[in-house]
């Protein structure tokens, strides 16, 4: 993969996994475009950056407008000529518990940014990476995009659908040289579990920031966040990944078998369905013309 004077794009860019690829991204060679709705946050990692002696700009966004998604590539285009690459790592964590604790407005919230902003950003950003002859989109899934996570189901809903897509766009945009990967992380020492923070600035939440009751310090989901592997660890892997040209960037490889676990009970569906009196018949027909060959 070509970094050297290329210019991407990083979406939820002022702190976390975004900044830490961002970083890695920059010392690698490439102008860094940040976008994030978190202004302070995201002067702080500019300023980062720039100590780096990394070119980079930025603005703040919100990953749900699509106006703002047109700022964002307008301005790596008039700062740089061109754009390269795309990671599309803006997301929040829902709001984790029972099915029945979860409101319309919480589920659209987490639709609009995790899922939504990831298709906003490929559509204002591919055309322009096509246009420059190349490069790269790196949608930032999770773990939960690899299997269902119980009580949370708004979350474990976009990053399926997260991985589904990136699944479907590497096999589109292979064809203009565009690498799609989507990056699965299990637990990462970020601010997720404080996403409601930031709700506040979208969506027309009618709370402040300061008023949002955020999660206890001493809670399990706290401490999981909290201890989970460094970001930088991301960064390196994401790099790693894009050089091997990989699709699926795994960053724990501990969750294998649970991920197998998942696989082996799908096979065994199939297993079944190709013994069924009703529709095993169905085993030998050919593949509809939409399925990869």
């Amino acid at each position: 993969m070509e970094y050297s004077s290329r210019t991407v794009l990083v979406s939820g860019g002022a702190e976390g996994i975004g900044y830490a690829i961002a970083k890695a991204l920059g010392l690698a060679g490439m102008n860094v475009v940040l976008g994030d709705i978190n202004k302070p946050s995201l002067q702080s990692a500019l300023t980062q950056l720039q100590e780096l002696d990394i070119n980079c700009t930025g603005l703040v966004m919100d990953v749900v407008k699509a106006d703002d998604w047109r700022r964002a590539v307008d301005l790596a285009i008039s700062q740089y000529g061109a754009l390269h690459a795309l990671v599309n790592n803006a997301g929040v964590g829902g709001k984790p518990g029972p099915i029945e604790n979860n409101t319309l407005a919480d589920w659209q919230w987490c639709i609009d940014v995790n899922l939504l902003g990831v298709v906003q950003g490929v559509q204002a950003a591919v055309p322009r990476i096509k246009q420059a002859g190349g490069g790269f989109v790196v949608n930032v899934a999770s773990m939960a995009g690899m299997m269902g996570v119980p009580y949370g189901g708004e979350y474990t809903a976009t990053k399926l659908a997260v991985a589904g897509l990136s699944e479907a766009w590497a096999v589109e945009l292979a064809a203009f040289n565009i690498h799609v990967a989507a990056l699965c992380p299990a637990f990462v020492s970020t601010n997720i579990h404080l996403s409601e923070r930031n709700r506040a600035l979208t969506h027309g939440q009618t709370t402040t920031p300061d008023e949002i009751e955020l999660p206890d310090p001493d809670s399990v989901m706290s401490q999981v966040v909290t201890n989970g592997i460094n970001p930088d660890l991301v960064a390196q892997r994401v790099i790693e990944a894009l050089n091997a040209k990989e699709h699926y960037i795994f960053t724990h490889p501990n969750y294998r078998k649970a991920v197998q676990q998942r696989y082996a009970a799908i096979d065994a569906a199939f297993e079944r369905a190709e013994s069924s009196a009703i529709v095993g018949h169905l085993c030998n027909h050919p593949l509809d013309a939409f399925v990869p060959q």
